[in-house]
């Protein structure tokens, strides 16, 4: 096989309690890239539809993941990438994740398959540290592996494998603004009190148990965020609104999707997911900002091949 093309998915990072190390693969949103060998040597990308990136692999985030995994194979060929990228930059639903997925996935297919998932994590952490100038793996973590993840420690990288109730939904937001990665971060607080850890940290463990016993309910009151988004909300435009509005139409939770300023919400079967989706369009349509809304099934596979 000299060519190859796949479907690199949106992701939801943190999902509001898990701050850097809980993450959700979606279904309906994401990027496509065509990887091919080629006889001459390094990374070379040919071909970018959608957003205006750079092309010199070492200043692209899926040229950067592509290149650790290029200099550790060490083949007597190179790679051609094509990126057509549906997932818009600094959109907080992982898009420099589903690049830096996306490249290494496809050489590690073209190449045989001599790295499984998580040493692709590793390799993808390359290029998503070029986007937020730090390496994390909640968004990439959930790209390769679908469903739900737990990072449970990226010095050396451990990524848990967390189940997926089967009635999960997904409900997106994505105001037409942009939050970058980096700047988000800057914003954070670098200590939180004693009783905001110990709140945050039974929240993760709770979500955690209801994803392994689908007990919506008790996911419903793991969804809270006391660290993260009163910092990152101000960011958001109507975020208070949004989520009042998905959480009295039946939300199970509403929190910032990674960095923002896309919003999520998790619900419980497809109608709940489809008035939730109205009531928060309801919301933004009285504003002047451009938004999309996407309902979405937790994609448990992650990753794929589509020809």
């Amino acid at each position: 096989m000299n060519e190859i093309k796949i479907f690199s998915p949106a992701t939801v990072a943190n999902v509001s309690c898990g701050f850097d190390v809980l993450g959700f693969c979606l279904d309906t949103i994401g990027d496509e890239m065509i990887i091919r060998k080629t006889n001459k040597k390094g990374i070379h990308i040919t071909k970018i539809e959608g957003y205006d990136l750079p092309f010199e692999a070492e200043k692209n985030v899926a040229g950067v993941s592509a290149l650790a995994m290029l200099e550790d194979a060490n083949p007597d060929f190179g790679f051609e990438l094509e990126i057509y990228k549906n997932i818009k930059p600094g959109s907080g639903v992982g898009s420099s994740s589903a690049s830096a997925v996306g490249s290494v996935f496809g050489m590690n297919e073209l190449l045989g398959k001599p790295y499984n998932k998580t040493q692709l994590t590793n390799f993808a952490m390359k290029g998503e540290a070029l986007a937020s100038q730090c390496e994390h793996a909640d968004n990439i973590a959930p790209a390769i592996f679908g469903g739900f993840t737990l990072v449970k420690s990226v010095a050396p990288l451990e990524v848990l494998q967390l189940p997926t109730p089967k009635d999960l939904f997904a409900v997106i937001i994505h105001p037409q603004i942009e939050i970058k990665t980096s700047e988000s971060r800057a914003i954070l607080p670098k200590q939180i009190a004693l009783q905001d850890a110990i709140t945050q940290w039974s929240n993760v463990g709770s979500l955690v148990h209801a994803l392994h016993t689908n007990d919506y309910e008790l996911l419903s009151r793991s969804l809270t965020d006391v660290v993260v988004e009163p910092h990152r909300s101000q960011l958001i435009p109507h975020f208070k609104d949004v989520r009042k509005a998905a959480l009295e139409n039946g939300a199970l939770g509403c929190g910032i999707s990674g960095s923002g300023p896309s919003i999520f919400s998790l619900c419980y079967g497809n109608s709940t997911a489809q008035k939730v989706a109205q009531a928060i369009k309801n919301v933004y349509s009285k504003t002047e900002i451009p938004f999309e809304v996407y309902v979405s099934e937790i994609n448990t596979k992650g990753i794929k091949i589509i020809e």
